[in-house]
């Protein structure tokens, strides 16, 4: 369940599932991200990030369930939904052949909100070189082009796919430098995935884990690092606990040292463990987002 307070939802989804055939791709999903809110989607490969994404955009049918952004069912009005949404995927679906001055003069005609400051500005910020054909382009210009195109029509809500997906390290921080920008100069909501969690715990104030199509935990960023701690003890010879305390993500149990994840974590959680187990030498460790993240997967992995 998500802690966050109650606000206008500008990205929504509510018990949305897909299917492939017997396969199920994203299963009863609810996920809501309240107006200007930047919400880090993460999630092994397979989970269901892209999937969930293109149902979010048009561009998949819904088995089941329901979508909006900005109130626009995807299904409905797709047109109206690209118009409001700037949307950079893994896959940059731009016309390779043309010049990237030609590439924004195309897209330009599809926006009434085009600002061509903006695109100016952007592009001379990603120092695009605009004469050159797309296909000539590297990998790092390509993606900065892609946001270009997201954010030069000023959209209310921003989409960005694995966007960094194959760039080198100073394209990456290019890349986001640009996203950064680009939120700053209003109140953006934005929907990130990415596998480079560090770069989802420096920009976003939302995370959202989903494996196997199914969401883990949905709530601020700061809550879930604050609150899921590991614990290590060890354990008195011969006494390995049955059951974990409630509340545990993730164990191992390796000799006499016993390991756990636990959220929510709080003194009470020790205080609890000190007088039903058969523990001594109790630590409490912080851990960043990828701690978290690996210790939410594997404990999954466990319980299947």
């Amino acid at each position: 369940m998500s802690t966050e307070p109650v606000s206008p939802c500008a990205i929504e989804l509510v018990g949305v599932t897909k299917r492939f055939g017997k396969q199920v791709a994203v299963q009863d999903l609810t996920l809501r991200i309240p107006a200007g809110r930047t919400l880090g989607l993460i999630g092994p490969n397979g989970a269901g990030k892209t999937t969930a994404i293109k149902m979010l955009m048009g561009l998949l049918p819904m088995t089941a369930g329901r979508a909006r952004v900005l109130g626009i069912d995807p299904a409905v009005k797709p047109v109206l939904l690209k118009r409001a949404v700037g949307y950079v995927p893994e896959m940059h679906f731009i016309y390779r052949a043309m010049r990237a001055a030609e590439v924004i003069g195309f897209c330009r005609t599809f926006y009434p909100t085009w600002n061509n400051p903006l695109c100016a500005e952007l592009a001379g910020r990603f120092e695009i070189d605009l004469h050159k054909k797309v296909k000539h382009l590297s990998k790092g210009s390509l993606a900065k082009l892609a946001l270009v195109l997201a954010l030069a029509h000023e959209p209310e809500v921003l989409i960005l796919d694995e966007p960094m997906t194959g760039l080198d390290p100073l394209a990456r921080e290019e890349f986001l430098e640009g996203v950064v920008h680009g939120l700053c100069d209003r109140s953006r909501t934005v929907l990130f995935s990415s596998h480079m969690l560090s770069d989802v715990q420096r920009m976003a104030d939302t995370i959202a884990i989903i494996h196997q199509g199914r969401l883990l935990v949905s709530c601020l960023t700061d809550d879930l690092l604050k609150t899921t701690k590991r614990i290590r003890a060890v354990v008195r010879d011969g006494c390995t606990p049955d059951q974990p305390p409630e509340g545990t993500i993730w164990q191992r149990f390796e000799r006499r040292e016993w390991l756990l994840t636990v959220r929510p974590f709080s003194p009470a959680t020790l205080e609890y463990l000190r007088g039903t187990y058969p523990v001594e030498n109790v630590e409490v460790q912080d851990l960043g987002l990828e701690d978290v993240f690996k210790d939410y997967i594997r404990g999954q992995k466990v319980q299947a």
